[in-house]
């Protein structure tokens, strides 16, 4: 069981460019995305998070289900469902707007164990900006690490939503030694700050470092640095492709019993290329479509 923790939303998505660009809902949220692309690609999945009881909520469960997703650990309350209006520029990368105040997802508790058979645990995104959700999943991520699980983060940056950048970076590192794997965004490390090698000799056994149409970079513990090219395809937009990202490496890992630090260790050159490969392949799927349409097993091939 790969156990997904964070937010759902709704992403308002612009059937073109510009700020006045009509809007089309769609279900959202970067742990939401990993979480329906695990399903979609076949690994045994579970989603951790808390939703409104609203028409939105309703259809974000929905989405779940109808991709094999376990919601038995979601938790429901009467707050209305967070909306992120996104804008996409001529390339079609999106930035976002998000409406938050008061919504469901804010108000999430740990829960006491995590589901029978969890084997890693993914983190990210607004849930661990935003109050007094973020401790709550911060408390679980370490507890999780705590247990031996294999632990994951995408701290995917949405800097619209970080009051003080400065302690979101000194929390981020704070989390590090509790991270087994983590990935992100070319531009989130630069945000950030710090470099690959200085996050290894924090905590995690790998970093993987996405950009976009130009492909991965991973770097071990080792001293190993592995890259792969991205797959040639049309864009239509980038929404959900590095949440695609981190369901690829997660399942990947998970198929080839890599998901632990001895096994990340293990991967080789043959092992990240198969693993950085198969990741680049269902990202490219994912932005050859509108929205968020993480791909099926059956269009990605075998790891």
């Amino acid at each position: 069981m790969i156990v997904v923790a964070g937010e759902a939303l709704i992403d308002l998505v612009p059937q073109g460019t510009g700020a006045l660009a009509a809007l089309t809902p769609a279900l959202g949220g970067g742990p939401y995305n990993t979480a329906v692309a695990l399903g979609r690609l076949g690994s045994a999945s579970a989603f951790c998070s808390r939703t409104s009881r609203d028409a939105f909520g309703e259809a974000l469960l929905d989405g779940l289900r109808s991709a094999g997703v376990d919601v038995s650990a979601v938790q429901r309350g009467a707050e209305p469902t967070t909306l992120a209006v996104a804008t996409l520029d001529a390339g079609g990368s999106a930035s976002y707007s998000f409406y938050v105040e008061g919504t469901a997802d804010r108000l999430f508790s740990a829960p006491e164990a995590l589901p029978a058979g969890t084997r890693a645990i993914s983190f990210g995104t607004c849930s661990l900006v935003l109050e007094p959700g973020a401790t709550a999943y911060e408390r679980l991520l370490r507890t999780a690490a705590e247990q031996g699980v294999f632990t994951a983060l995408d701290p995917n940056v949405r800097a619209g939503l970080i009051p003080d950048a400065d302690a979101y970076r000194a929390r981020f590192l704070s989390w590090l030694p509790s991270v087994s794997l983590l990935k992100l965004s070319e531009e989130d490390a630069e945000w950030l700050g710090g470099s690959p090698r200085e996050w290894l000799a924090a905590g995690p056994s790998a970093v993987v470092i996405t950009r976009g149409g130009d492909g991965l970079t991973a770097f071990t513990r080792d001293g190993g640095e592995y890259t792969v090219a991205g797959e040639k395809v049309d864009v239509v937009d980038t929404i959900g492709a590095g949440d695609t990202v981190n369901a690829a490496l997660l399942h990947g890992l998970a198929v080839t019993d890599a998901l632990s630090p001895e096994g990340v260790a293990a991967l080789g050159d043959q092992g990240w290329a198969r693993l950085l490969g198969f990741a680049a392949r269902a990202a490219a799927i994912t932005c050859s479509r509108a929205g968020a349409e993480p791909p099926f097993a059956s269009e990605v091939g075998e790891v």
